[in-house]
């Protein structure tokens, strides 16, 4: 693998991604920086689609948080994908680089909803920068993945994930899934997870896994089962709108917590 840029890896702001990064005409993710072999889908997106030019800047990211700039080598014209060698449409121009991983560690699971709106739920947590999205089953919950389907699904909302990092320039994927109950969410240490339930305090990163229920909302039992709750706002929300504003409070919190420290290193360099 290509070494990290001389002196470690570069601290971004806590609000905006690497220059690089926004500066690249794509990012996709190959399973080796060393040599970024690119699957078909991927070729077939960069050559066929977007129909970039040679020498145009790409970024390789292997979903870990590491990086490398590269350079198409090829002018995309449609249908020029097929056929040619995935290993040589990218060439390496540059060192790797290194995302600083951010803690702590933020969790959204929410009980699936009727139609492609898991799908989009997964899209805006993946492009907000929630680390893990767990499906959860609840008592009111109207949707079952099992069986032959759930594994479908879970590769589904896998793929979905990683096209919104993509589009994103998040060089860290989410973990989805695997579909849980309730009782079997955990958080650090082994904590409960807080329910979104209106009426409740503030979320706090001292809590950072939230689960949305489902949209007949949570059964009596559950919420006397001694899990603290957390209020998202002055209004009941639909199941999936919980889920992103649970999401963008998270993620907003740690943005606060995460700019103090990075000025503070940036001011001993």
């Amino acid at each position: 693998m290509p070494e990290p840029r001389a002196g470690g890896p570069t601290l971004p702001s806590a609000m905006a991604p690497d220059p690089v990064l926004v500066a690249a005409a794509a990012m996709v993710f190959v399973p080796d920086l060393a040599a970024p072999r690119l699957d078909a889908e991927s070729a077939h997106h960069l050559v066929d689609v977007l129909r970039l030019r040679a020498g145009e800047l790409v970024v390789a990211a292997d979903g870990s948080g590491s990086w490398v700039p590269c350079r198409m080598t090829v002018a995309g014209v449609k249908g020029d994908a097929r056929g040619r060698d995935l290993a040589a449409i990218l060439e390496l121009d540059g060192s790797v680089t290194v995302t600083p991983e951010a803690r702590p560690h933020l969790t959204v699971a929410f009980a699936p909803v009727k139609g492609d709106r898991p799908e989009w739920v997964v899209q805006k947590l993946s492009e907000l920068g929630v680390d893990r999205i767990v499906p959860i089953t609840t008592r009111r919950s109207v949707v079952h993945w099992e069986g032959d389907r759930a594994v479908r699904v879970l590769e589904r909302l896998s793929r979905v994930a990683r096209e919104a990092s993509s589009q994103c320039r998040r060089t860290r994927l989410p973990e989805i899934g695997p579909i849980s109950s309730l009782d079997g969410l955990t958080g650090p240490g082994g904590a409960p997870p807080s329910l979104a339930h209106p009426g409740g305090p503030p979320p706090t990163l001292d809590h950072p896994v939230i689960a949305i229920g489902p949209e007949g909302g949570w059964d009596g039992d559950e919420l006397a089962g001694g899990m603290p709750t957390v209020g998202l706002g002055p209004t009941v929300l639909r199941a999936e709108t919980a889920a992103i504003a649970a999401a963008t409070l998270l993620c907003g919190l740690r943005s606060v917590l995460i700019a103090p420290c990075i000025t503070t290193l940036r001011g001993r360099n």
